[in-house]
Order: structure tokens, then sequence, then C-alpha cells
């Protein structure tokens, strides 16, 4: 019998825990059932499996990351919201390496579409690029330019990649304000027809 007071949302807590701990890749029913005391069958009466575990923690994590974010870029625009979005975005990273990197796992759209946290996400960083006038489809082009250089960027330094002498968070910076400039100077794509979009910019 599952330990009293035993919920889904402390078994993904704890899962995340686990992850900061051990490692996303290497967590287990097995392993958070220890954690707990009881038996792996008690999990079952909370989570379908590892993968519905995997996807829990993903929504978890991704809720307390933007949270994080929006709190950090509110009231700001342009270069300062984007300095603050993306250090905010690499505290996370490194602070949490087992919850960020389940952010980063695939998640079946069907859900992805019922995550407020996920909305959330999409609402702050497009409120973020539409400072610098980007509307679809340079909004995606760019959001996918911040997500890889932000993940690359924190995983080789998650890992110790960065052997050259230089200042890690000088780069960081560095690399922020080179994103900035791309943003001001993006070079926007023309709608069919070739005449640029006169359509106004969604505040």
């Amino acid at each position: 019998m599952a330990r009293a007071g035993l919920t889904a949302e402390r078994v993904v807590a704890a899962a995340a825990d686990l992850a900061d701990e051990v490692g996303f890749e290497h967590i287990s029913l097995s392993a958070l059932a220890r954690r707990f005391g009881v038996k792996d069958a008690s999990l079952y009466s909370h989570v379908k499996n590892l993968h519905d575990l995997r996807t829990r923690i993903a929504f978890l994590a991704g809720g307390e990351m933007i949270d994080r974010i929006a709190d950090a870029v509110a009231g700001r625009a342009g270069k300062d919201a984007l300095a603050a979005f993306a250090d905010a975005y690499r505290a996370y990273a490194l602070e949490h390496p087992g919850r960020y990197a389940s952010t980063q796992i695939r998640i079946d759209q069907s859900l992805a579409a019922t995550s407020p946290a996920f909305a959330r996400t999409a609402e702050v960083t497009h409120g973020m690029l539409r400072a610098y006038g980007l509307e679809e489809p340079d909004l995606t082009d760019a959001v996918r330019l911040l997500r890889s250089t932000f993940h690359g960027y924190c995983a080789l330094e998650a890992t110790g990649a960065f052997g050259a002498s230089r200042d890690v968070r000088t780069s960081w910076n560095r690399a922020v304000d080179a994103l900035h400039v791309a943003l001001e100077h993006w070079p926007r794509e023309e709608p069919p027809g070739g005449e640029p979009s006169s359509a106004p910019v969604v505040p």
C-alpha cells in the first residue's frame, strides 16, 4: 500500500529533485519508490509509467522556469528584456540540471496544448520578441535562434567544455549582445509576391 499522503504532485516534485541529483536520464520508478519507502506498484496510482513521469517533470520544470523568466523581464523591453530573459534561463539551467534537461524532451503536441506553462512560455517569449518588431514567420525563426543559442551554451558550460581562459560569464554577455544586434537587424522574410508585409505588429 502506498504511504499515506502520497499524491501525484508529491511524486512528481520528488522525481524532479531526483533528476537534479542523479540526472534526468537516470531517474526510474524504482529509485523514486525507494525514496518514498514504498513498492514500485504504489506509484502507479499516481503516474502511468516512466514516460508519463518524465512528461510531468517537464511540465513542472517548464512552469518553474517561465515563472522565473517572467519575473525577470517584467517591466523591461528590448535589450534589457533580452538580457534578463537570457540570464534567468541560464541560472535555472545551471541550478537545476535535471529539471532543465526535462524541458528539452519532445512533448506530444496534444498534451502541450493543454499546458499553462507552455502557453505562458510562448506568451512571454513572443512578447519580448515583438518589441523588436518581429511577426510570423520571423517570430518562430527568432525563437528557434534564441533557444538553440541558450541551450547550446548552457549545455556546454554545464559540462565544463569551455576550456579557454576567457571568463565564461563575459562570453555569455557578449553572446547576448550579439543576439540583440541580430534581432534589431533581422532579415525579415517577404510574403508571397515579394512585397513587405504592412500588417501591424501585435503588442
